[in-house]
């Protein structure tokens, strides 16, 4: 891992640990890192300050950059001298390069009175004219591009922080990176890159390149203000801005489960060639081919990535619902039974699709709900229910046999019996247990929370005052 820091106006305090930490989420662990080391460190290129200064130096002495003096005013100036209304952002490119100030255009003797007197400068690289500039994409095959559409981008700044271009070209050679894979929008500044492994170190040394597609959101790339408008997370992990404090929720605190994370961002762009989508870490290692990259932008679907975590949810033994319970209970401090724990994470498994999902869908197996939907009772209440159920409680108060499925038979015969449909007091049943008209199983809640708390919470209900 290369922590890729030369823009100091973009740095963001906390960012590096932040990678660290969804990286770990995620058992993505990698072998060398900033705070691993390695043959290859140091990983941060702020810490590599002063071999980008020789490559550049190094560019200019052969002829392939330059120096330039342009102060930032008379670069706004250029732009809006220059600027026509096919062209509303001039470039620094082959043709203006020869009206500005810098090392082409000065006197040798000036430009070295400027170096010693250490006036502010940038180092340009030199893009030749009318050469096409051409490589091999390992998702898009060979792509060219003409030079004179390319502008001399900075490689060194004023500050003598190199820009990205000079930089990722410089520490790939030095930590011999063999494939190289960024996201599409880096590129049109490929032939920039193409062009310095060419002047440095020689096309042949030149990793393989992949652009890989954009992640594409609602209206076009994903970005975070996608998340906070539609409702979804964009983030792996909560972050937080140091300096607004506002936070930005992660998949990790939506529900999500770091296996069907990855399982779901792989499948954004790339498949198997199959009709498989639920693939282990291990599987995807085994069959990922760059083949079968898509080129075209994927669409992230929050619904599908939802799939994705019922069905590893679905998948995972009970252990993990009722380690998750556990800590809840302990948390808010309620006596539970561990034997129960298990039994009411194979109840509830099938009905959480995000981990957060779990306590709404089994509070009310360990404590009784303090908020009771009475009024989908009243709607339809009278004074036969109220005997029904007090005739209920005394047929679970004898009962011998306190098992889902005979509570679930001796409750309709009676019902049969007092010549009621099930389904009027089935409803009423479930509120009075669980306090919503949703829930797993009524007559399995029931086993769980046992004989003398199902009848009272029955009597709770029915006692209430204003039922009638």
């Amino acid at each position: 891992m290369r922590i890729e820091d030369t823009d100091q106006g973009r740095f963001v305090e906390g960012a590096e640990q932040y990678i660290n930490d969804c990286l770990s989420w995620c058992g993505l662990e990698p072998d060398e890192s900033p705070s691993k080391g390695g043959a290859y460190g140091p990983y941060r290129q702020s810490e590599r300050k002063a071999t980008y200064r020789q490559h550049a130096e190094q560019l200019v002495k052969d002829g392939h950059a330059y120096y330039a003096f342009d102060t930032p005013a008379e670069l706004e100036a250029m732009r809006n001298q220059y600027k026509t209304a096919t062209n509303p952002s001039p470039q620094y490119n082959h043709e203006l390069r020869n009206k500005m100030r810098n090392a082409l255009t000065l006197g040798k003797a000036e430009v070295d009175q400027l170096l010693q007197n250490n006036t502010p400068h940038v180092i340009r690289i030199k893009i030749p004219e009318e050469e096409e500039i051409s490589f091999t994409d390992m998702i898009r095959g060979k792509v060219s591009f003409n030079s004179s559409t390319i502008d001399d981008k900075v490689l060194l700044k004023a500050d003598g922080m190199p820009t990205y271009h000079l930089a990722v070209v410089a520490d790939d050679r030095a930590m011999e990176i063999s494939h190289a894979f960024r996201g599409e929008e880096w590129l049109p500044s490929a032939p920039v890159h193409v062009l310095l492994w060419k002047y440095l170190f020689g096309l042949e040394n030149m990793p393989k390149w992949a652009h890989f597609p954009l992640i594409l959101g609602p209206n076009g790339k994903l970005s975070k203000r996608d998340g906070a408008k539609y409702g979804f997370p964009v983030f792996a992990m909560n972050w937080q801005d140091l300096k607004t404090n506002e936070i930005t929720e992660g998949f990790r605190e939506k529900g999500f489960l770091p296996e069907a994370f990855i399982n779901m961002l792989a499948l954004l762009g790339w498949n198997d060639g199959s009709n498989q989508e639920l693939f282990t870490k291990e599987e995807l290692i085994e069959k990922f081919s760059i083949e079968r990259v898509h080129s075209s932008g994927a669409k992230f679907d929050y619904e599908k990535a939802k799939w994705f975590n019922h069905e590893y949810i679905k998948n995972a033994g009970s252990e993990l619902i009722s380690d998750i319970l556990k800590n809840l209970l302990e948390e808010k401090g309620i006596a539970y039974q561990q034997d129960n724990l298990i039994k009411v994470s194979g109840i509830i498994k099938e009905r959480c699709i995000l981990l957060t999902d779990v306590w709404p869908n089994s509070f009310f197996f360990f404590e009784a709900p303090s908020n009771i939907d009475f009024t989908s009772i009243k709607s339809k209440w009278n004074a036969d229910k109220t005997a029904f159920f007090y005739e209920a409680i005394q047929l679970f108060a004898g009962s011998e046999n306190w098992s889902a499925h005979i509570l679930e038979n001796d409750f309709k015969q009676l019902a049969a019996n007092k010549n009621i449909k099930p389904g009027e007091v089935l409803l009423p049943l479930r509120i009075m247990l669980v306090g919503q008209k949703t829930g797993p199983g009524v007559f399995e809640i029931a086993e769980v929370i046992g004989k003398e708390e199902t009848n009272k919470r029955i009597g709770h209900v029915i006692n209430h005052t204003n039922l009638l």
